[in-house]
């Protein structure tokens, strides 16, 4: 009995998904009192500067003295910027986009001090009133533990995936109250698909975060929604047209934070400088708009429940929107959530206000129309309809109103995805040359290097080598094609058949012929550290069957040459691993 008991142990310790389910447990407890730790972090911070916690940041800034609203956060920013100038990885500040980068290019794997100097630097950016959000942050923070704790177990690639989204899920479980929303954001958004193998750990995870979060500050979500609903179908094409709205607010949020991100770079300010400067605009808007400091709930609360006349509603939504895109775009720490829903709120109300004037019959709520508002803006902004949609739902568990979601939400991300061609996070990567759009191969390949396939046996000839030489070399040169070189090794040209043909009819009557009067000058070429999802388009656009790798572009130093047929048995491999992947093999 007792060898049958060691038996089933020694089972139960080598099964994955058994140790998976046990560490998403460990995961989503551990993520949730981060959230907890992360949110009281904001607190002291704000009750540092501002005088007390976030939740009452409008009443507390109606008796605050004019330079204390209009310095702190701009001497915060200030010392924020300094930090990331000091101790972030790449001098800025780390997210959402991180994280999909880290699955994308580096297996899962973050950087040690990103997780917690991330979350530093956006509670301290946060607490000082900056205009972002909290929910980004603790995503990153869950998916940096996740990681973390794989890496340090040994874990291979699948393992190390999961465990990352069982951090993210954990972490938007627990900063909402809503495990469902968290669970499918993690694979939505950052993981990228449902394999089955991490479905049932982030699902694990997610719920775990949520029951910490319930433990400590109970059982309410992140906002008290009124209930609403709206009075007819006939209501259902003007969510619609809300849609196009928030679609317009999504993509001018998007393109402003770009341009106010290159603008900065462009404008000579020293990094750390830049987020001071945000902060002072911050602290000019709030001096007549208080809403618009911090995450913004209050407000967005507020807008839920119809309080603000439509000025206050219009004038939050511009100003927000401003103090937003300047926030983010010169450097702050934090997240574009909170601030995609306060602004989708905002837009809703002012919509339905006016809409509520045009169709009198039709007994309009503004409060309705600003929750709808919310996912529509959000949905667009993130790039995560369903996820969005499953927010909504799980705040109201009004199933009719979240009907009434899914239509806005719908047209704001087609149109966002029409016109802007990618999410908030999607804009960030491809600004540092990562497109994770590709497929499940595509992101496989793009951790491949060109280097790590080329072959070093190849074809070289100098180029003043006569034409007896190269005579002699063509026919045993690998792949029929000889790689013309200078003195220092560099690639200046490549000589074939056809090319040596053609010099020997057109050079006839000269008495010295060398490669450098036969070569084809300007070849197409691949980095050593190009990827091989770049290989693959480069061959693709080639009439070339191989194609030469250098060293770096600068100075073309000639170190092998790449197949076709080899990248293409790497594809095959990479197709292979992302089928077993969705089966749940490793």
């Amino acid at each position: 009995m007792s060898g049958k008991k060691t038996d089933w142990l020694k089972g139960f310790l080598r099964n994955d998904q058994l140790i998976l389910l046990l560490l998403a447990v460990i995961v989503g407890a551990a993520v949730g009192g981060g959230a907890i730790l992360f949110r009281e972090l904001i607190d002291f911070v704000q009750s540092l500067f501002l005088g007390g916690g976030s939740e009452q940041v409008t009443i507390l800034a109606a008796g605050l003295p004019w330079w204390q609203l209009l310095f702190v956060p701009a001497g915060g920013g200030i010392l924020i910027g300094l930090f990331i100038h000091f101790v972030m990885p790449e001098r800025r500040p780390h997210g959402v986009a991180d994280v999909i980068e880290a699955v994308y290019r580096r297996d899962g794997r973050m950087p040690v001090v990103a997780g917690p100097g991330a979350a530093l630097a956006s509670a301290g950016s946060i607490g000082v009133g900056a205009s972002v959000g909290r929910e980004g942050p603790v995503v990153h923070l869950g998916a940096f533990f996740g990681a973390y704790l794989a890496e340090k177990l040994h874990f291979n690639r699948l393992m190390t995936l999961t465990l990352l989204g069982c951090g993210v899920a954990s972490g938007i479980a627990a900063s909402f109250n809503a495990p469902l929303a968290g669970v499918i954001f993690a694979l939505e958004v950052v993981i990228g698909h449902y394999a089955l193998s991490a479905f049932a750990p982030i699902v694990v995870a997610g719920v775990t975060g949520t029951i910490v979060s319930r433990l400590y500050f109970g059982d309410f979500p992140a906002f008290i929604v009124p209930p609403h609903a709206y009075a007819s179908f006939l209501e259902f094409p003007i969510f619609a047209l809300l849609g196009v709205f928030a679609a317009l607010v999504a993509i001018s949020f998007i393109r402003g934070t770009s341009a106010i991100t290159a603008l900065g770079e462009k404008s000579g300010l020293p990094g750390w400088l830049r987020p001071g400067v945000a902060g002072l605009l911050v602290g000019s808007i709030a001096l007549f708009l208080p809403q618009i400091l911090g995450v913004g709930y209050e407000a967005t609360d507020a807008a839920l429940k119809g309080l603000y006349p439509l000025w206050l509603l219009l004038a939050l939504l511009i100003f927000k929107l401003i103090a937003t895109m300047a926030c983010i775009g010169l450097g702050f720490g934090g997240g574009v959530f909170s601030p995609s829903l306060f602004l989708g709120a905002m837009l809703g109300g002012v919509f339905g206000l006016i809409t509520a004037d045009i169709f009198p019959g039709l007994e309009i709520v503004a409060g309705s129309h600003s929750l709808v508002g919310m996912g529509a803006v959000a949905a667009a902004v993130l790039g995560a309809p369903i996820s969005t949609i499953l927010i909504i739902f799980e705040l109201t568990g009004n199933y009719p109103l979240t009907v009434a979601t899914m239509v806005a939400v719908g047209v704001s991300t087609i149109i966002t995805q029409r016109v802007q061609a990618g999410s908030f996070f999607l804009c960030q990567l491809k600004a540092r040359g990562i497109d994770p759009t590709g497929g499940r191969e595509d992101q496989l390949l793009g951790q491949i290097k060109v280097c790590q396939v080329m072959v070093e046996d190849l074809g070289r000839v100098g180029i003043m080598a006569p034409l007896e030489k190269i005579r002699e070399l063509l026919p045993g040169a690998p792949f029929e094609t000889l790689y013309v070189v200078d003195d220092g090794n560099r690639l200046v040209g490549t000589l074939g058949y056809r090319d040596l043909a053609r010099g020997v009819t057109e050079m006839s009557d000269k008495d010295y012929v060398s490669a450098k009067d036969m070569l084809h000058q300007n070849p197409q070429f691949l980095e050593a550290d190009d990827d091989l999802s770049q290989a693959m388009e480069v061959l693709k656009s080639s009439d070339k069957a191989h194609l030469p790798v250098v060293a770096d572009r600068e100075n073309m130093e000639l170190i092998g040459c790449v197949h076709i047929r080899d990248v293409m048995a790497v594809f095959a491999q990479t197709l292979r691993q992302a089928r077993a992947e969705e089966r749940g093999e490793s």
